[in-house]
Parts: C-alpha cells; sequence; structure tokens
C-alpha cells in the first residue's frame, strides 16, 4: 500500500495543476481507506526522494505541495514558449515589496514611504493578479483600505509563509530581494523586483521615527510620574 500511495500521490500532484494540500491529499481516497497525515508525510518525503536527479522537483509553498521545474533549467525550458513573461514596472514591485514588509499598509502610507503617487493602475493590477487584497479599513478620516499579501503571493513567489522573507534590516538595497530569496521569477519580474535605496532608507526611517517617538512619550511618562510621586532630579555640583 505504501508503494501505491506515492504513486497515488505522485499522479495527483502531476495533473492537478495547482498545490495539493495534506488535507486535499487524504481527501482523494474514500472514507475507510484514507490514510493518516503521517502516511501522507512520509509518502511525500519518499516523492522528494526520487525527483532528486530529475528535471522537476516537489516544492511546498502556501497552499500545499506541487511539482516545478529546477530552477538551474529554466533558461532551456523557458524556450518552450514564445511569448515573453509579463512585465511589471520597478513602481508595481516596490509597491508589492512595501505591502509584504509592512501590511496591513495604506495606499497613503505607501505613497509617504516612497514619495510618489501610487497609480490606480498598480493597485488594480496587484488585485486582479491576487497578490494583494484588502484586508479592513484603516480607523481615521476617509477611511482608507488596508492592504495586505495573499496565499496566491506566497505560491507565486515558492514562499511557505512570509517568514521567509529575508528581514529588511539584512536588505541594503531590494533589488536584491529575489537573489535573497533564490525564487525563480520571470525574467522581467526578477528585473524589476524590490525597491531602491531610497525607499529601504524610507522605511528604516519611518521605523526608527515611530521607535523615537515611542522613546520619547515613555520618558514623558516617567518624568510624570516621577513628579507625581514627588522626585525631582539632584542638579549636578
Amino acid at each position: 500500500m505504501e508503494a501505491g500511495l506515492v504513486q497515488i500521490l505522485e499522479g495527483a500532484l502531476l495533473a492537478a495543476g495547482e498545490p495539493l494540500s495534506i488535507q486535499r491529499m487524504i481527501l482523494l481516497f474514500e472514507e475507510d481507506e484514507r490514510p493518516t497525515k503521517e502516511d501522507i508525510r512520509a509518502a511525500i518525503k519518499m516523492v522528494e526522494e526520487r525527483c532528486e536527479d530529475r528535471g522537476y522537483e516537489l516544492v511546498q509553498v502556501a497552499s500545499g505541495y506541487r511539482f516545478q521545474v529546477r530552477q538551474d533549467l529554466a533558461a532551456w525550458v523557458g524556450r518552450l514558449w514564445q511569448e515573453r513573461p509579463a512585465r511589471y514596472s520597478r513602481a508595481l514591485m516596490e509597491t508589492l515589496s512595501l505591502i509584504a514588509y509592512r501590511q496591513p499598509i495604506t495606499r497613503g502610507e505607501i505613497e509617504e514611504i516612497r514619495g510618489v503617487a501610487v497609480s490606480t493602475n498598480i493597485v488594480k493590477t496587484l488585485l486582479e493578479r491576487e497578490w494583494v487584497r484588502v484586508v479592513g479599513h484603516r480607523d481615521v478620516p476617509g477611511r482608507p483600505a488596508m492592504y495586505a499579501t495573499t496565499r496566491q503571493f506566497l505560491d507565486y513567489f515558492n514562499l511557505k509563509s512570509l517568514d521567509q522573507l529575508p528581514p529588511l534590516a539584512e536588505i541594503k538595497e531590494l533589488d536584491n530581494l529575489s537573489g535573497e530569496l533564490a525564487l525563480e521569477l520571470p525574467e522581467a519580474a526578477a528585473e524589476a523586483l524590490g525597491t531602491d535605496e531610497s525607499v529601504a532608507e524610507g522605511v528604516d526611517a519611518e521605523l526608527e521615527s515611530k521607535d523615537g517617538d515611542a522613546d520619547a512619550a515613555e520618558a514623558t511618562t516617567h518624568e510624570a510620574e516621577r513628579a507625581d510621586n514627588g522626585e525631582q532630579d539632584t542638579p549636578s555640583p
């Protein structure tokens, strides 16, 4: 049964055309013969081992497991398609990067960090690609929409979770984000991915500003508490 389970999972993964979660794999079987999660994980391990010397691999992303061509073969396999990959502008990828790192974030907050307006077409494209979604509205005048990334975003960039994003402090230029993540991207997207150094510095500056405001508020509160307790600083001689 174990060898049969491996073959069934291989066939399902090949035919699915999308990532399969462990739960979906279990539901492939009749109720009285369903394998346990441990059985599925053991079979997945065997599938991974079978792929070691092949031109494709089994990869786990946010939505589950899928077969995909190995990244180092992309240059050859990509020639099967005459159409060039969709080109994504630098502004779009800057916006997406900021949403990924600062979510939930509003359009106005993105514009404040980037220093330029965010085109309506950029937001529309990200929503249509289902890379981002509206997760709520900021409780300020106008109630602007707050954006966050989606499971489809994680799947597209071969990520299991947002924890796999490299720490922002380690990236001087987010142009290097694709290299840090070792992602296989469409050629144009790989060239455009990330933000320039000024945007990264803008994020850092905003974080430092917020930290400074918090420190100042804490110091003010501390002084007020000391005053209430009748404490005063002793002048230095």
